[in-house]
């Protein structure tokens, strides 16, 4: 997405991540997946098996042609140049639901760029959840960045290296947004929980429809280790690509939802579903070996206490 676009706050808290937590990060090498995360990984890259039509769910909305739907609505791309980048949303708005699409990112030196995916509404009280994808220069990972934004407020970012290089195929990138709770899950692997904890007075999204946003930008200003490394657009174009898009989510239209008020038999699975014990292990092992930032933990940040949350988790 275009910088005069973006929440001025998310601006800021992305800066101080890139810049202030660098040093402190952990280097993980791709060599350390392990085969005990193999089969569920290849569940996740073959969930989305029935894809949908790009031309029908999509709409290019920046980006002067460098956004393209090809091979009969079946792949998406977008591409950046020095002179702009390219961007997509949704032709429907979302209130809860399961979303996958599959994403192969910028390959070689991807430095200063993002590639970013996510679930916003409007406004100045908007709500978001996001995945963010931060490039790096050729043989570094790289940063996959998450938040959740509710009532116009974020600051709760998890950063995670990947198990693999995702420039190299097409991985499945889900978010499952429901009454309970927001998870981040990569090939079928939870990265992330957000669980709803209104009792204790934080903001959970669950009022706004929102639409699926993606984009591909330049941020060599604080994207690559703070801005340090800039963009090589000797390179350019940077394209990233897109395929087997699925909402299996409820519809928001004319000011109603395509499902019902309650989770019942009408409702997909996903509307009241938890994580099993299978799911956690796997959860606390990609926050355990992959995670190098969690808000939670950075008390600096926070000198006025952490956030509400961080204490339930």
């Amino acid at each position: 997405m275009p910088s005069s676009t973006i929440p001025i706050n998310h601006i800021n808290s992305l800066f101080y991540l890139c810049s202030a937590k660098l040093s402190k990060y952990k280097m993980i090498s791709f060599s350390s997946f392990k085969f005990t995360l193999l089969l569920p990984l290849m569940v996740g890259c073959l969930m989305a098996a029935a894809a949908s039509n790009f031309n029908n769910d999509f709409d290019i909305t920046w980006g002067d042609g460098r956004g393209k739907i090809g091979n009969n609505g079946e792949v998406l791309t977008l591409s950046l140049d020095k002179s702009s980048g390219s961007g997509f949303q949704s032709k429907n708005e979302y209130l809860f639901g399961k979303i996958d699409m599959q994403l192969k990112l910028v390959p070689g030196n991807s430095a200063g760029t993002v590639t970013a995916y996510y679930l916003s509404s409007k406004g100045s009280t908007w709500d978001e959840i996001d995945f963010e994808f931060l490039g790096n220069l050729s043989g570094d990972p790289y940063i996959l960045h998450t938040n959740v934004f509710s009532q116009g407020k974020g600051n709760r970012e998890q950063q995670f290296y990947l198990w693999f290089d995702p420039t190299a195929d097409f991985h499945t990138y889900s978010i499952l947004w429901s009454p309970q709770s927001i998870i981040f899950s990569v090939d079928g692997t939870p990265i992330r929980e957000f669980k709803n904890m209104e009792s204790i007075g934080v903001p959970f999204p669950k009022n706004q429809p929102m639409r699926i946003y993606s984009s591909l930008w330049n941020a060599d200003d604080w994207a690559t280790r703070g801005g340090l490394v800039k963009t090589d657009w000797t390179l350019a174009p940077f394209t990233a690509s897109y395929r087997n898009f699925n909402a299996d989510a409820c519809v928001w239209s004319n000011g109603a939802s395509s499902c019902k008020s309650t989770a019942t038999s009408t409702n997909s699975a996903w509307f009241s579903q938890e994580m099993d014990s299978a799911k956690q292990q796997r959860l606390q092992w990609v926050q355990k070996n992959y995670m190098i930032y969690n808000y939670c933990n950075d008390a600096n940040r926070f000198p006025q206490g952490l956030p509400p949350e961080c204490s339930m988790s």
